[in-house]
């Protein structure tokens, strides 16, 4: 179902109308209060062949999440210091989420967690750049427990000291399949609801991957939302479980803006929870996306297996953009199915949307920014890599 005069998809448990739209009601009115949060994260999962489209190889995946940050904050530049890794088809969804931050006057906050190399522009600092990306899934052992312990830590800290809204979005490049074994592990069955960067979502690579996580974490029964994270997670989810926790006891209202990936950090949250105070924190939790990520319904099922299992009423909305009037093939690359979501693009410009920017705003200010992003040298080109 979909609100008529803002053509916003819901997706997740049916719900009435009435409920529809005080959703809709809270979110504009705090529609230029929202703090953006972007958790940049570095795991060596994204080093697998075939694993990611962010990037078209391993050497340039290793910098997507810093020139997403770095493009999101300035948009096109002469003054780049990274260049955006040249992708299969499309382009970052930082074009889009840095757009629209612009519009609503909003500007995100950089964290950046197992990245090894010290950002060139604001930041917060939340952990010792030396420690690095996590291990790669395949190990068992992602992470210290400690390590995680010590991110969720700092995230409720950061979320529980918020005076206003927050949005939480993310630049993880191999975080979807990370996000697939953490629900794999407790118990859900998603690896064909689980969606990818790619065309054609990985889905037997990620698979054997997932299965050799788990199977070399060797958890045991008891084990809690930490372990997971520490055996088959990364360290965005660690920290954003916190966050969202902190920024919901400060009774802010929080936008989770992704798919998948935070799917599973909502997981991880009510796992943590267990039955104490989980409808308190849930209430005013919304999960925002594109439309090109819930075309296909996987992502609605994902939701409502999560809603099923912890009886809860999770209630997605997905942004009405798209860009079927656009002249560029990159552009145009989304209708097709590439990209599709990250660096927060269906939250932001849900947010756009409420503030009354029409479709066709977007992507003229979109085409303008692709053109200078060109014309400036900004997007590598293969042989750059």
């Amino acid at each position: 179902m979909y609100s008529k005069e803002l053509e916003i998809n819901f997706f997740g448990n049916e719900s009435n109308k009435k409920r529809k739209l005080k959703r809709i009601d809270i979110l504009k009115k705090n529609i230029n209060n929202f703090k953006i949060f972007l958790v940049i994260a570095g795991t060596n999962t994204s080093q697998i062949p075939g694993i990611s489209a962010a990037g078209i190889n391993a050497r340039s995946r290793r910098i997507t999440a810093l020139a997403d940050a770095e493009f999101l904050l300035m948009g096109p530049s002469k003054d780049h210091k990274y260049k955006l890794p040249p992708l299969n088809a499309g382009v970052t969804p930082a074009l889009i989420s840095h757009v629209c931050s612009k519009l609503i006057n909003v500007y995100p906050v950089i964290v950046p967690l197992g990245i090894e190399v010290k950002p060139h522009f604001n930041h917060l600092f939340v952990e010792d750049r030396d420690l690095g990306p996590s291990n790669c899934l395949t190990t068992g052992k992602s992470m210290t427990r400690e390590r995680v312990v010590n991110l969720f830590k700092r995230g409720l800290e950061i979320g529980k000291s918020s005076k206003q809204p927050i949005l939480i979005s993310e630049s993880v490049p191999g975080g979807t399949t990370t996000a697939q074994a953490v629900m794999e592990a407790f118990g859900l069955r998603v690896s064909n609801l689980v969606g990818s960067s790619l065309f054609k979502a990985p889905r037997d690579l990620r698979r054997k991957v997932v299965q050799k996580g788990l199977l070399n974490a060797k958890l045991k029964n008891d084990f809690d939302s930490f372990d997971v994270v520490a055996a088959v997670g990364d360290p965005f989810q660690a920290f954003s479980m916190g966050l969202l926790i902190g920024a919901r006891l400060a009774n802010q209202p929080v936008i989770l803006s992704g798919g998948s990936q935070m799917l599973a950090v909502t997981l991880l949250v009510l796992e943590f929870l267990g039955e104490k105070n989980k409808d308190d924190v849930i209430e005013d939790i919304f999960i925002a996306t594109t439309g090109w990520l819930v075309k296909d319904n996987s992502l609605n099922d994902l939701l409502n297996l999560i809603n099923e299992k912890y009886d809860v009423n999770l209630l997605g909305l997905a942004s009405p953009l798209n860009f079927k009037s656009s002249i560029y093939k990159e552009l145009k690359d989304y209708e097709m199915g590439h990209v599709k979501e990250g660096v927060g693009a269906g939250g932001i410009s849900l947010l756009a949307y409420l503030n009354g920017f029409k479709n066709d705003d977007i992507v003229s200010l979109c085409q303008q920014n692709l053109e200078m992003m060109k014309s400036l040298g900004q997007i590598s080109l293969e042989k750059d890599c």
